[in-house]
């Protein structure tokens, strides 16, 4: 189960890099591995969400360059919430799922952004929140919702389901 958990991270990782940048439109792409590192939280608890945010977002912040840990800290910190929220929520509900990845793609963002600020990134806030924030949340809860309706009807396929 570990071995499969650090792929799909490690796929995660490599799609951000590969697949997110065709991905994109009008200038916003995926967060592919906060999208893992949050279902994955929800699912398997805080111990989990914790730990792979850190990992993808380590990943993320050596292959892009620049301040190593801000990707890794706040991931890492949203994974931990994801899976404090999972013990207290149902979390099989898709509509349960959606909503918490996008309101924990928002929290990211910001603490992202409060993060750099404290190194003084030259950013104004409305700009980051209106230009890259907000959307980027919006199409990782777009993309979200198509990846929980795909593992649903997997789910109901594996489980002979009577839509056959």
């Amino acid at each position: 189960m570990r071995f499969s958990l650090a792929l799909m991270l490690l796929g995660g990782g490599l799609a951000q890099g590969s697949v997110a940048p065709a991905l994109r439109i009008g200038g916003v792409a995926p967060d592919i591995p906060l999208i893992l590192t949050v279902l994955l939280g929800l699912n398997r608890g805080p111990e989990v969400g914790c730990l792979s945010g850190f990992a993808v977002g380590l990943l993320q912040d050596v292959a892009a360059g620049g301040f190593v840990g801000a990707q890794a800290l706040t991931k890492a910190l949203v994974g931990f919430v994801a899976g404090l929220s999972g013990e207290r929520l149902l979390v099989s509900n898709p509509l349960v799922q959606v909503p918490g990845l996008v309101l924990l793609t928002l929290a990211e963002g910001l603490g992202r952004y409060w993060l750099l600020q404290l190194l003084h990134f030259p950013a104004a806030f409305g700009d980051v929140m209106l230009h890259v924030v907000l959307p980027q949340a919006l199409y990782n809860g777009f993309l979200g919702a198509a990846g929980v309706l795909a593992l649903s009807v997997l789910e109901a396929y594996r489980s002979g389901s009577p839509w056959r």
